[in-house]
This record gives structure tokens, sequence and C-alpha cells, in this order.
């Protein structure tokens, strides 16, 4: 994969897999509840070795949280890569960085 994933690709493999407006109450449900793991993991430190040994750790909850980010946002219409890009201006705006965001990378 070396990071070539977009978030166009995520959201478009997410809206194929799950797609169910009429669920977009139990969608943020559910990362109410991811976050709750991520926080659980955060606290004991746990992190995947390998591949392998991702279940209940950071790792993989940080994507359960993304997943449901990105079926919310389906659910809405919300192009995150559009909306990525206008926050970032809006925020630097507001807290200016030497690291500014680059649009296509």
């Amino acid at each position: 994969m070396e990071g070539k994933t977009t978030v166009k690709y995520l959201q478009n493999y997410v809206r194929q897999k799950d797609y169910n407006p009429e669920l977009v109450k139990d969608y943020f449900f559910k990362l109410s509840e991811e976050v709750g793991e991520l926080s659980r993991a955060m606290r004991k430190g746990l992190k995947a070795s390998n591949r392998e040994e991702i279940r209940g750790t950071i790792d993989e909850e940080l994507w359960d949280v993304m997943y449901y980010v990105i079926a919310i946002a389906n659910v809405y219409g919300v192009d995150l890569e559009q909306v990525i890009q206008v926050k970032e201006e809006i925020n630097q705006g507001r807290y200016p960085s030497p690291v500014v965001f680059e649009e296509n990378r």
C-alpha cells in the first residue's frame, strides 16, 4: 500500500460497503463507542506489534473511528477531501503555522 490510499478512495470504499442513510444515528453511536474503545487502548498503551496482533489496539480503534466518521460524511454528502482543504485554510488564518497544507499530496 505504501501510503497511497486517498481520502476519496476511503469515502468510495465505505460508501460501497456500508451506505445506509437511515442508520446515521447508529453510525454516530458506533463512532462514540469506538472513541471510547480508542480511549481505553490509549490509556493502556495498547499498540500492535504486528498485523496479527491488532485486535483492541490503538491501531485498530483509530481505523474504527475513521470508518464511522467517513460513513457519517457519506450520509451527509460531505466531500472530506474538499472540507479538509477549506478547514485547513481557515485554521491557517486562526493559528498560523510554517507547515502549510498542500493539495494533491
